[in-house]
Order: structure tokens, then C-alpha cells, then sequence
């Protein structure tokens, strides 16, 4: 493929935010040879490793567990790295023929550096992850599971079975909405499942009350503006930076940076986050104007799509009188989000082949058998994954308003028992 076809540079963000990101057009098969070749350099030899999601909560888990470890990596690498990319960055917005610095980027084998070993995965690659922990990790490994919820037992079982056997033990964070018989099956194994309250904390709160660690102030800090995001509290400008920031940075010059200054980040990564945030508000602007309101049930659902940062998008249309956002990505994914009229989001997404919170989920519809349904979804704007998702929410409409009519009948019965009484 010709490279300018997805070079961002000179084409109008109209079009190129209705395409994923040059990620998408890599193949699997040799995205799939980086990652397991990183993991195994990560994983082996390690003292401890870390599955943790790739966002701030995540990330600010596998923190925590270096620093009980202490075996956190030195911050200034990274300072240089970052304040080489914003050079780097002027360079290309002035247009300077002034060739890049060909020095080695210090931080390109940090993963390999530390003796806890982090692993940054998703729900969808939880099952892998575990795998390739089993395959490389030494017999008498100590594992972390930060931040992330298998949907069914089933299909992490067989990794995790084994690792039960062979490590020297396994602890799991979270603060998903676990299934019941998950939950058993996975502390039948011996695992260590904390799991707190979806709606109070997020899983760095879990972790730092977990781990047997004298955690100093900065740490219940960082947990509380990591909460401030992932809850959607909004009461701290902090928690937005460290949000962008874990999106746009790697695992482990993440957990480095929030490990070495915790909440308030320094001024080089500051003046980072600010640069990228004008190319993210624009894409954000995008994405609240090519939104359509659809009235389903009770509940007025707006839906847009494009590449954008789903949480900001979805406020914006909250904002504008929607209970629900539905932004559909290029990428064929989809982010479903609630309001306090609207906490139905993980049933909407159990639906089209995902899951999540009440207020805040995610979904890939199966509904992509070539790259001809990528075509027709880029060109379209996502309709036929819209429509599966709307139809998802008249399902869930539907359970709802039975569910309230029964609930009014059982108590018209109880008032008509009494009055007979």
C-alpha cells in the first residue's frame, strides 16, 4: 500500500478521521509477531508480571506493583524521549529540511529493563495474554491481573488453570461487573479476586488497599484522580491529562512517569499532552457534528462516528439533551455511553458481542466477514453497525419496560391485599 494513502499529513481530517489508524491496515500476523516477541522479553525472567488494561487505571495498577517491588524504571529516559518527539513535532509543523536525530530512542527496550514484567493487554486479548504469561513466565512467577473482566469463564480458562498450577501465585484487580459463576470459577483456582464497588472505585483504589505495601500520600493521590476519570466524576482537570496521556503514551513510559511524580505530571510531559490535545479537540468537534438522534423508548440516543476520544464526544452530546452516546469507530468497535437517566450500557453491548459498566461499555459487532464490510463501513459512516447497535437498545427497552410493568403489577396485587385486609 502506498503510504501517503493513510499519511494524515496532507489529507482533510473530514476524511481521514472516517478511517482508523495506520495500525489498522498493518497486518495482524506480524503485529501479532511484535507483540509476542515483546511479551516474552518482558515476561521471562521476571520476578513478577503484570496483565493490566492499557489505560491510566490500568497502568497506574502495574505502577503500584513495581513500587511494592521496587522495581520501578528510572524516569529520565523517558523525560528524553518525550522532549525529543515535541522537538520533533516543531520540526515537522515548521517544515524544517533539518534531518531528525538518528540517536537510538533510550527507551526502546524498557520492557525489558524491570524485574516486574508488564504486559498491557484488553478485554478482548486477555485470553492471549495469560498464554503467553504460561509460555514464558518462570515456574514460581508472581501474576497480577489488573483492570480487566472476562465476559465467560470459558475462554481464559485453560490458560489460567495452568498458571494456577505453576505460579507461585495469582492476584486479580478489578472493579468490572463480574458474572457470578466467573467470579467462583476464577477463586476456586486459588486466585486472589478482589473486585470493588463499579460505582465507587476504579482499580488502582483496589490495588492500593491490596497490596501489603506502606504506599506513600502521592499514591492515594494518583488513585483518586485516576478515579475522578475512569467513574466520570469530572472534578479534577488532572484526571484529563492523565487520561490522554496513557492513551497516547506506552505501558511503560506510563506506569514510569505516574511511578515517579504520581497525579501531577512534569512540565515536559504537560507540554506533551497540550500539543496532541489540539489534533484530539478537533477530531472531537467532528465527531459531536456528524451526530443523529433517534428516540428509542424513553430514552433519546445519539449517534456519531469517526476516530475520536469517545468520552469527550459522548459528554458533549449528553450535554446536548442525549441519555445515551453510541460513537461508532472506523476500526469496526463501538463505545456505548450512559447517563444518570440511562444505566443499561453493558446490557445494550451484551447484545452486539460485548460489555462493560452500566454507565460506560464497549462492543465490536460481528458483522465484518471482509474488507468489502470495511469499505461499506468507512463509506457509510458505520450504518450497519449503527443498526445492529439501535436495534441492540429496542431490545433492552423492551426487557425494561417489561420488567417495570411487572414490577407496577406485583405492587398493585400487594395494594389490592391490603385494601382487602
Amino acid at each position: 500500500m502506498d503510504d501517503e494513502l493513510i499519511d494524515e499529513g496532507d489529507i482533510p481530517r473530514s476524511r481521514y478521521t472516517r478511517l482508523p489508524g495506520k495500525g489498522f491496515f498493518y497486518p495482524d500476523s506480524l503485529d501479532e509477531e511484535r507483540a509476542e516477541r515483546r511479551a516474552k522479553e518482558a515476561i521471562e525472567g521476571s520476578e513478577a508480571v503484570v496483565i493490566a488494561d492499557g489505560d491510566a487505571d490500568g497502568l497506574a495498577c502495574a505502577a503500584m506493583i513495581r513500587e511494592a517491588y521496587d522495581a520501578a524504571l528510572d524516569v529520565a529516559d523517558f523525560e528524553a524521549a518525550i522532549a525529543a518527539r515535541l522537538a520533533e513535532a516543531e520540526r515537522s509543523e515548521q517544515d524544517s529540511d533539518e534531518e531528525a536525530d538518528d540517536a537510538d530512542d533510550p527507551t526502546d527496550d524498557a520492557h525489558t529493563r524491570s524485574p516486574v514484567g508488564l504486559v498491557a493487554a484488553g478485554p478482548y486479548s486477555l485470553d492471549t495474554s495469560l498464554e503467553r504469561a504460561l509460555a514464558y513466565a518462570d515456574d514460581d512467577v508472581e501474576l497480577f491481573v489488573c483492570d480487566l473482566c472476562p465476559d465467560d469463564y470459558e475462554w481464559i480458562a485453560e490458560p489460567l488453570e495452568a498458571l494456577a498450577e505453576e505460579a507461585a501465585s495469582i492476584r486479580w484487580f478489578d472493579h468490572h461487573q463480574w458474572d457470578e459463576e466467573t467470579a467462583a470459577a476464577v477463586r476456586d483456582l486459588g486466585v486472589d479476586l478482589v473486585v470493588g464497588e463499579s460505582d465507587e472505585e476504579c482499580t488502582a483504589d483496589v490495588a492500593l488497599r491490596s497490596l501489603d505495601h506502606a504506599f506513600d500520600d502521592r499514591w492515594a493521590e494518583l488513585a483518586a484522580v485516576t478515579r475522578d476519570h475512569d467513574l466520570w466524576i469530572k472534578e479534577d482537570p488532572r484526571s484529563d491529562d492523565l487520561a490522554d496521556y496513557s492513551y497516547w503514551a506506552g505501558g511503560e513510559e506510563y506506569a514510569t512517569v505516574v511511578g515517579a511524580y504520581g497525579a501531577d505530571l512534569p512540565e515536559t510531559v504537560e507540554a506533551f499532552v497540550a500539543d496532541r490535545r489540539v489534533e484530539k479537540e478537533a477530531r472531537i468537534d467532528a465527531a459531536v457534528d456528524r451526530a443523529v438522534t433517534h428516540e428509542v423508548g424513553e430514552w433519546t440516543v445519539a449517534v456519531t462516528y469517526g476516530r475520536c476520544s469517545q468520552n469527550e464526544v459522548a459528554e458533549a452530546l449528553r450535554e446536548a439533551g442525549a441519555d445515551a452516546a453510541v460513537i461508532v469507530k472506523p476500526a469496526g468497535s463501538a463505545s456505548i455511553r450512559g447517563s444518570e437517566g440511562f444505566r443499561h450500557a453493558h446490557e445494550v453491548a451484551g447484545k452486539v458481542n460485548g460489555g462493560g459498566h452500566p454507565q460506560a461499555a464497549g462492543c465490536k459487532p460481528d458483522i465484518y466477514d471482509d474488507m468489502l464490510d470495511y469499505a461499506h463501513h468507512w463509506t457509510t459512516e458505520g450504518q450497519a453497525c449503527k443498526r445492529v447497535i439501535l436495534a441492540a437498545f429496542e431490545a433492552v427497552a423492551e426487557e425494561v419496560a417489561a420488567a417495570n410493568e411487572e414490577s407496577s403489577d406485583a405492587a398493585g396485587a400487594g395494594d389490592g391485599d391490603e385494601d382487602d385486609e
